[in-house]
């Protein structure tokens, strides 16, 4: 297809108000495909400072998007009008500290975690990758904090932790989540093998019931962030929640300790929502059980049901 102009002026405005632009399939607080959601893990973690533009709402862009910076997929990063890449490109950048400097930002420290072996697991470690012709151990931890061990090539931008004889590789989200890391062999009547305990595990999301999420506002002991679309909102509003499509940057600056309550319409898409902010560091964190259709029942007749 060709670019119009007026496609090419709507793209050139856009890039002009906003420095880093994330074109994706889908939103950050609901991507709608793996590369999209990806992306903004990386990012994310990076900088939550960043505009999102999502293309399956707008076919029209979806194309011109692909035409203006002469780049066949999607996600496409942009910063400060220059086309960066793709999802693969923007997590070799952040994994270099590439991305921090394009950003301005500090350089993230590369130095690798401390992490501690036992004997037991050291030689299952050791068992496990004798054969392993070419590749080499390498350990990864999500935003969720969940930890996998795998095997592949050593790349030059890898972290290499030292412990009891094992050298792991990882990248730099997982030597940032990794510090102090216990790694043990286990055996229990369910079978053996190995035991991870991480230190840097933020609290688990907990459920809350809506009774005790109005005696918690009476008290102000927390901030409820709404995470449904506009005309859910506006249909059955929630009187002083933040709003999490509107509010996203700056509710991820806040105080890793402040209490959060994630508010939907029946409880599924705030818990991701929640996860997401527990990935980010936060540790106080809660699931409102049934969302506003429990609050409209149980609590608060006056909201209307939907």
């Amino acid at each position: 297809m060709s670019l119009s102009p007026e496609l090419r002026s709507r793209i050139d405005a856009l890039l002009a108000r906003h420095p880093v632009v994330l074109f994706m399939k889908g939103t950050r607080a609901a991507p709608r495909c793996g590369f999209s959601a990806g992306a903004v893990r990386t990012l994310t973690a990076v900088t939550p400072d960043f505009h999102e533009v999502d293309v399956i709402v707008d076919p029209e862009l979806r194309e011109a998007i692909k035409v203006y910076g002469q780049w066949p997929t999607i996600p496409q990063l942009y910063v400060r009008g220059e086309l960066v890449g793709g999802a693969d490109i923007l997590d070799d950048m952040a994994n270099s500290g590439a991305l921090h400097e394009l950003l301005g930002l500090p350089v993230p420290d590369r130095t690798p975690p401390t992490i501690h072996i036992a004997a037991a697991a050291a030689d299952a470690l050791r068992s496990a990758t004798r054969d392993a012709e070419g590749d080499a151990l390498h350990l990864g931890i999500d935003e969720h904090f969940r930890a996998q061990f795998f095997l592949k090539p050593a790349a030059d931008h890898d972290i290499v932790a030292h412990a009891n004889g094992i050298a792991i590789r990882m990248d730099l989200p997982t030597a940032q989540r990794a510090q102090g890391l216990e790694i043990d062999w286990v055996e229990t009547a369910q079978g053996a093998g190995l035991s991870l305990r991480n230190p840097n595990a933020p609290a688990a999301v907990k459920a809350m019931d809506v009774e005790t999420l109005a005696q918690a506002l009476d008290q102000g002991a927390l901030q409820v962030v709404d995470v449904r679309p506009a005309a859910a909102r506006a249909f059955a509003p929630f009187a002083g929640a933040r709003i999490l499509e509107a509010e996203e940057p700056a509710l991820l600056a806040l105080r890793k300790d402040t209490p959060l309550a994630f508010l939907c319409h029946h409880g599924q898409s705030s818990r991701v929502a929640a996860e997401r902010f527990r990935a980010a560091g936060f540790g106080h964190l809660f699931n409102v059980e049934g969302g506003i259709d429990a609050w409209s029942q149980r609590v608060d007749p006056g909201v209307p049901r939907y």
